[in-house]
């Protein structure tokens, strides 16, 4: 077997692997929420948002531990923020039983008001890093700091929104119980951690093999494997017609994606991590703060007519925005 086909072939099981394990977790994770009484908003947000951003995170540790390779770290984390984003425009595209900006609760306007402002602080971060304005502490940038304490912020305000504006419980009995949901739930993320441990070596050994640099693999195809959960579980929700969980998601992996950013930076020893990184990784972080601001307005917009009968303005612009990063980054890694 030649071995390019074999690195694809490793590519392709550990997407499959991946996506099986995403699918248990919202299904485990739901049942959770249900017994613990949590809204499907704060669900999406929180509990299956981060979950599902565990490949990003074993990804992006292994990718600067193991693997040594910080542009597929950076990569991987920027480039499954702008591939969520793209597939909150698909949502809308195929989802037919009413526009979906229109549909989902208000409250995820906070989420994505935050994400764009941690996107715009992490290019900000590295922008600053290359030219020398932000200290370090050892071998960790302030910068990354910023960004926990935003984080941090963050989950606090929306927590505090959430308690505020707490809809009445739409829960019924689940079919397993907590002790089940519980064990499910710890077996599907063992899966997803160990998947992503070895995510990065096939992503570098697949850069090796077709001529691509690590930051175009880390940005294109390991950010799309790691966002095969994002992409289960959100399909999942929509199936169901629980909008609010499946924008929930995707905003919420957005906010998680960011934070990995930060603990790739401490995790990385040999310096700061945004010294390490290609300057494209720049373009993606910006151009998820412009999708994600595209998301805001129309959260806000709420619009329910189609452009030629396929999405709203806002999911155009969205699939728009995702083809001229995933051109340009082709460009650099070529």
């Amino acid at each position: 077997m030649p071995a390019w086909l074999e690195v694809w072939l490793q590519f392709a099981f550990c997407i499959v692997v991946i996506g099986f394990a995403g699918v248990r977790l919202i299904r485990y994770g739901d049942a959770i929420a249900a017994w613990t009484g949590l809204s499907r908003s704060w669900l999406g947000v929180i509990l299956v948002g981060t979950v599902t951003s565990l490949p990003e995170l074993v990804t992006g540790l292994s990718a600067v531990t193991v693997a040594q390779s910080p542009n597929m770290a950076a990569g991987d984390v920027l480039g499954s923020c702008v591939f969520n984003l793209a597939i909150l425009a698909l949502v809308d595209v195929f989802y037919r039983r009413g526009a979906v900006y229109a549909a989902a609760s208000g409250g995820h306007i906070l989420s994505a008001g935050f994400g764009a402002i941690l996107l715009a602080m992490a290019a900000l971060v590295m922008l600053a890093s290359t030219q020398g304005f932000l200290p370090s502490v050892g071998h960790v940038s302030w910068g990354s700091l910023v960004l926990l304490a935003l984080y941090a912020l963050a989950m606090r305000t929306m927590y505090l929104a959430e308690q505020r504006d707490r809809p009445a419980a739409e829960a019924q009995r689940p079919a397993v119980s907590l002790k089940v949901a519980l064990t499910g739930y710890a077996l599907a993320a063992m899966v997803i951690v160990g998947s992503g441990i070895w995510l990065p070596l096939i992503g570098v050994e697949l850069a090796r093999i077709m001529g691509w640099s690590d930051s175009f693999v880390g940005t294109l195809f390991v950010a799309l494997a790691t966002s095969v959960p994002e992409l289960a579980t959100t399909w999942g929700a929509v199936r169901i017609g629980a909008i609010d969980l499946a924008v929930g998601n995707l905003l919420g992996s957005n906010l998680f994606d960011i934070l990995i950013l930060a603990i790739d930076d401490i995790a990385f020893r040999p310096g700061v991590l945004y010294l390490h990184v290609a300057p494209i990784h720049v373009l993606s972080a910006l151009c998820a703060c412009v999708m994600s601001g595209a998301v805001v307005v129309a959260l806000a917009y709420r619009p329910v007519s189609r452009v030629l009968h396929l999405g709203s303005w806002a999911s155009i612009a969205l699939l728009g925005l995702y083809l001229i990063n995933a051109l340009l980054q082709y460009s650099h890694g070529q």
